[in-house]
């Protein structure tokens, strides 16, 4: 196997990796904090549907977080065995924060084992919640400071470089980089977004299978109010990360953008496609992409004529920052008038058909974190540490790593089915109907 090949196989392998451990790591930042606010609520309200609700969510959390172990210790390998000149550049740098994730991941598994220990064994149920505030914080610290790591690969900062290596190191320098603010916040907001919309769209599929229990509405009702609170500050971070992008990797946003010349006035271009350097059947909005850079509709804007073609991040990132974009907006708006349905009593958000959209709403946030995800990493190349290493130069030449591809792709086909099967069965042998029955009987009173 040549340089190419391997090169060319080693990032197939990550983004393979990586496509399929966001989607776990996703849930696992969100879930938490959705179980805390429905126990919460459901103390609150001193209501046991809610207090279920996140009881059953736990159950389910659990199976995700051991998938997730194994995709992310995954990912730690291949980041030694694939790109071991990176690791041999910048590994003493990154190595801080991935020891953070690692302690933050081990925090919230011990407390995690705790909460799931303790159930009903507390009288003051909100002693019980109290565990969860480290489930929650560790869970997000985890997604903070992997982010980071990928951040200081964007922006990378706090070393001088002497004959070809990174000295006078400082730590905390490199983790504050100027990425690391709109990174974070925008990893973190649609973790806690897409969760919100999963679990919206597992209550909304129950009631259109039959099941049309109170315990399914509520919980819908709760996930979609928090889902809108999170699309819509997605959207506000959203804005910061083009401004981010226009100062500090403008030829990411001019490629996501296919603006190919620096002027003012800058509109800006979703959908259309490109013929022959032409860009046709586009919706252009006027001013648009100068606001979004500068908070200026006048404002000068940097196009790619500005850079080497060598330079130039592919141009497919356009399709994904439109399909993130689609999504994200198309879930402000599904959620916004779900919520205002039910404050004003309109039918129309209980019925099928719109039921039905929440539950594609589901999957659909999860393709949008798939999106966001790969034009992070797509709109950096060609560099693997921008302005430093390139991609090529960066990885393994071993003539393994086609093998390496076929094992870890059938590592996650059975990860993947493995889990879908077991939460399947776990929920369907033990439906809420009978568990609220269970539950009645243990403990008197009514809950159904």
């Amino acid at each position: 196997m040549g340089n190419e090949e391997a090169v060319f196989f080693s990032r197939v392998l990550t983004e393979m990796t990586l496509s399929f451990h966001i989607i776990y790591a996703t849930i696992g930042v969100g879930v938490p904090l959705m179980i805390m606010i429905a126990q919460w609520v459901g103390i609150k309200k001193n209501d046991e549907h809610y207090i279920l609700l996140a009881r059953r969510w736990a159950r389910g959390f659990v199976i995700t977080v051991a998938v997730g172990v194994v995709t992310g210790t995954a990912i730690g390998m291949q980041l030694s065995l694939l790109w071991p000149n990176f690791m041999e550049l910048a590994g003493h740098i990154i190595a801080l924060p991935l020891f953070l994730e690692t302690f933050a991941f081990f925090f919230e598994a011990i407390f995690l084992g705790i909460y799931l220990y303790t159930w009903d064994r507390f009288e003051n149920q909100k002693k019980h919640l109290l565990l969860l505030i480290p489930v929650a914080i560790g869970a997000s610290a985890s997604a903070v400071f992997i982010t980071i790591v990928n951040a200081f690969m964007n922006a990378p900062q706090g070393f001088d470089v002497v004959n070809g290596e990174l000295v006078n190191i400082s730590p905390l320098l490199a983790m504050f980089n100027p990425a690391m603010p709109t990174k974070v916040a925008h990893v973190v907001v649609t973790a806690y977004m897409t969760a919100a919309f999963v679990l919206a769209a597992i209550a909304a599929f129950r009631l259109l299978k039959g099941s049309n229990h109170i315990y399914h509405k509520k919980a819908l009702y709760l996930t979609m109010k928090v889902g809108l609170i999170f699309a819509i500050a997605t959207a506000i971070i959203g804005d910061f990360s083009g401004k981010y992008l226009a100062e500090y990797q403008p030829e990411k946003l001019a490629a996501a953008e296919w603006h190919f010349e620096t002027e003012e006035n800058a509109p800006l271009i979703l959908y259309g496609v490109m013929d022959d350097g032409e860009v046709k059947y586009a919706i252009k909005i006027p001013f648009a992409l100068s606001i979004l850079a500068h908070g200026n509709p006048t404002a000068e804007v940097i196009g790619l004529d500005q850079f080497p073609e060598d330079e130039i991040p592919p141009l497919y990132i356009h399709y994904l920052f439109d399909l993130m974009v689609t999504i994200g907006m198309g879930m402000v708006a599904l959620s916004a008038l779900y919520w205002l349905g039910k404050l004003i009593k309109w039918s129309f958000v209980d019925t099928k058909f719109y039921r039905w959209l929440i539950v594609l709403g589901g999957p659909a946030s999860i393709i949008a974190i798939e999106a966001g995800w790969w034009l992070a990493e797509v709109g950096r190349q060609p560099w693997i540490l921008r302005g430093l290493m390139r991609v090529e130069d960066a990885a393994t030449t071993s003539a393994h790593v086609d093998t390496m591809l076929v094992l870890f792709a059938g590592l996650y086909i059975v990860l993947g089915i493995g889990s879908v099967v077991v939460l399947t069965r776990m929920f369907r042998k033990n439906p809420v109907e009978q568990e609220l029955e269970d539950r009645h009987a243990e403990r008197g009173g009514d809950f159904s």
